[in-house]
């Protein structure tokens, strides 16, 4: 089975890690890893190849950056060619990204079978455009992985039939234990002149947060309240460092550039508590134990905040101000790990797939 693999945003990068790990143990399978450059930064692209030994793309679209509609189109422009003279068997698509959406239609449209890993996720928000992305990847996928039983209630509503979903864990958490013992060696406390334990850590990328001058600097009225009592160390996605260059809250915060993988995984597993807007981080935080306020109104990775260590604070300074006091009077729950995240979902997904070889 010839396997494309289409990545394009740092997310992904973490998702397919393990999977391409797992393929390359088997002979039956031939793995072909193509780049779309729907994230170009070199801190949010090839150093995270680096950090998760991901081998460099076979194919690297270079797509760059672009409006959502104009980035989709254009991905499944450079993609056509790059399918029709590889044919592969199968292409697979990982999370909810545009590279995502774009891939899978390219595929079903050349008639080739679609793999969607991390499948059924719904926050009911179509305002959210990885929502969009997710629903319709998932109705042209012949294969559908899914990372909590939530997700699989959600595909049998749409009408997917069972046959085709498979509950297989979270990749995301495959990644995570793996780099456990190298993110611990990582010197990024030091480096920041942090204490284990002493300080938050902010992350904000979601355009309903960012572009909105009124949302984010409601956002960013909380976080001032938090920075005045612990440091927020806030790694800077390349769109929201505009919006900060105009902001006096940005003050009060250490600013840093996007992290390598592993120095990221540390920050997060020491800190009192994360703030985020990211779908990952919530279940990130949850694998580590660590507390995380969501800034939004939903989420869809329900799991983390019904057994795991998430909440739904919104964006109301108030009730992020609240939920930060339980945490420093350690009030917080301490979560559990769900189902299947226990490291293993790789080697689950490349079952499934042996299972499809002929013969």
């Amino acid at each position: 089975m010839k396997i494309a693999a289409v990545v394009g945003a740092r997310p992904n990068f973490v998702k397919i890690a393990p999977i391409t790990a797992e393929l390359r143990l088997y002979p039956e399978f031939e793995v072909q890893l193509i780049h779309t450059g729907q994230h170009y930064d070199r801190n949010m692209s090839d150093a995270f190849f680096q950090d998760l030994g991901i081998p460099e793309p076979d194919v690297n679209l270079n797509v760059g950056s672009a409006t959502a509609a104009l980035q989709t189109a254009e991905i499944m422009l450079r993609l056509v060619p790059v399918l029709t003279f590889e044919r592969p068997d199968l292409v697979m698509v990982v999370g909810d990204v545009n590279s995502t959406l774009a891939a899978a239609l390219v595929a079903v449209k050349m008639d080739i079978p679609v793999a969607h890993v991390e499948a059924g996720l719904r926050s009911f928000d179509r305002g959210m455009p990885e929502e969009i992305n997710r629903m319709l990847t998932d109705a042209v996928a012949d294969v559908c992985f899914t990372t909590e039983p939530a997700a699989e209630a959600n595909l049998l509503r749409e009408g997917i039939a069972p046959d085709r979903i498979h509950h297989v864990g979270n990749v995301m958490i495959d990644t995570l234990f793996r780099c456990r013992e190298r993110a611990a060696a990582s010197t990024i406390l030091d480096r920041l002149r942090l204490t284990a334990g002493g300080f938050a850590v902010l992350t904000l990328h979601r355009p309903s947060n960012v572009d909105d001058p009124d949302t984010f600097r409601q956002i960013m009225t909380a976080v001032t309240g938090i920075a005045a009592v612990a440091p927020v160390v806030f790694p800077v996605h390349p769109r929201t460092r505009q919006r900060l260059e105009h902001s006096p809250a940005a003050a009060g915060l250490l600013l840093v550039e996007p992290l390598p993988y592993v120095d990221f995984i540390q920050l997060m597993s020491q800190s009192v508590c994360v703030l985020t807007d990211s779908g990952g981080i919530q279940e990130e935080t949850t694998a580590l134990g660590v507390p995380c306020l969501t800034l939004r109104t939903t989420t869809e990775r329900p799991i983390t905040a019904t057994i795991g260590t998430n909440r739904i604070v919104g964006l109301d300074p108030g009730c992020i101000a609240a939920a930060w006091n339980e945490i420093r009077e350690a009030r917080w729950p301490a979560g559990q790990l769900p189902e299947l995240w226990d490291g293993k979902a790789a080697t689950r997904i490349v079952k499934v797939l042996l299972d499809r070889l002929p013969g």
